[in-house]
């Protein structure tokens, strides 16, 4: 992703009606052009996280949702801030909108690229943690690990996993996920 440095700041207004179909994300006002597309191993592994999730969510209250689907973590302040997370559970349907989520999802997974790993690490994650995201993976196929941080308390706590661990997702009472199949798909 790059910065666009058209204008100083922007909010959800300009980005709901920038009229086109390039991919962006607003953080705190900046927009931020996605590129490039994601791979076939990103895919993969959104693919399954995904499958995974809606199997457990069937018949249940919470929703899975995959990108492209905007998230507005601001959308009663300064709504300056629309990211894509690649998947995101919501437990609140009155959160939803036909364009996305306004306000934090309960989870959010973000699978990391080289491009956008370090947004992801820092940007994001202090994003989805002051906006009470209470669970927020990070998958990084390079090294076959996931990272999951648990909002406790106002901070989040993290745990490390590998590709032999199966990971309970916390905001899912019951749900775990295996990472050997997460990871198994991109050989």
């Amino acid at each position: 992703m790059q910065a666009l440095q058209e204008k100083k700041r922007y909010t959800y207004a300009d980005y709901a009606n920038r009229g086109d179909d390039i991919r962006y994300e607003l953080i705190d006002g900046v927009i931020y052009m996605m590129t490039p597309p994601p791979t076939r191993i990103h895919q993969a592994i959104s693919g399954e996280l995904y499958y995974q999730l809606r199997h457990f969510l069937s018949g249940k209250p919470c929703e899975v949702y995959a990108a492209p689907f905007c998230v507005r973590l601001n959308p009663d302040s300064d709504d300056d801030t629309v990211l894509e997370p690649d998947l995101l559970v919501v437990c609140d349907k009155s959160k939803l909108g036909d364009a996305g989520v306004n306000g934090a999802p309960d989870m959010i997974v973000e699978i990391l690229s080289p491009s956008t790993a370090r947004r992801d690490r820092v940007l994001k994650f202090n994003k989805y943690l002051h906006a009470g995201v209470r669970e927020y993976w990070i998958v990084d196929p390079g090294d076959k690990t996931v990272s999951v941080h648990i909002l406790k308390g106002g901070s989040y706590v993290t745990s490390a996993y590998t590709d032999a661990d199966t990971i309970p997702v916390h905001v899912l009472d019951g749900c775990t996920i295996n990472m050997k199949d997460i990871f198994e798909v991109i050989k």
